[in-house]
């Protein structure tokens, strides 16, 4: 259960899978994110004509529509803006620098007992390539799922939901 007043938005930077987005903002919604950024090629709820992405709101059912939203087309700025005020900025990826993100507590690396203190920002990348190298190095911290089967990586819309279910534990 999140803390009172616990902030969390994501970032999702070239997810180019309109069935991963929505099943991202859906997941979002229900785990309580305040808002999703989309950067890159990552498609947004609505075109360019303001009309409804229907796979998108095929796999949201909705929390399109309830959970705010913002294209940037700097990733760079949206993190530069965020630390400016107090956030803690989180990369989901599999990197030398990666904890296991049980391990993880925002405000607090790994060693705050779980209490989250900072408001912080979560980012999912594509879902072939991940995060580029210049968006892991802007993050304090990154974050994995250990893998112990043969496959490498899951699904980001699944990766998402396993990250924002059990970040942070209280």
């Amino acid at each position: 259960m999140r803390q009172t007043g616990q902030r969390i938005a994501v970032l999702l930077h070239n997810v180019r899978s309109t069935h991963n987005v929505g099943s991202i903002f859906r997941t979002s919604e229900a785990a309580g994110v305040e808002k999703i950024y989309l950067s890159g090629v990552t498609p947004t709820p609505e075109d360019r004509f303001g009309r409804v992405q229907k796979d998108i709101a095929k796999t949201a059912l909705g929390a399109e529509r309830m959970l705010p939203w913002e294209k940037t087309s700097s990733t760079s700025k949206v993190i530069r803006k965020l630390k400016g005020e107090g956030w803690e900025i989180v990369g989901v990826e599999q990197d030398t620098r990666a904890i296991d993100y049980r391990k993880f507590s925002a405000g607090g690396g790994s060693s705050s007992g779980g209490r989250a203190s900072k408001p912080t920002l979560i980012i999912f990348g594509n879902e072939v390539k991940g995060i580029p190298k210049s968006v892991r190095d802007a993050c304090d911290t990154l974050i994995e799922i250990p893998m112990n089967g043969k496959k490498e990586s899951l699904n980001v819309s699944v990766a998402a939901g396993i990250i924002l279910f059990a970040f942070p534990k209280t």
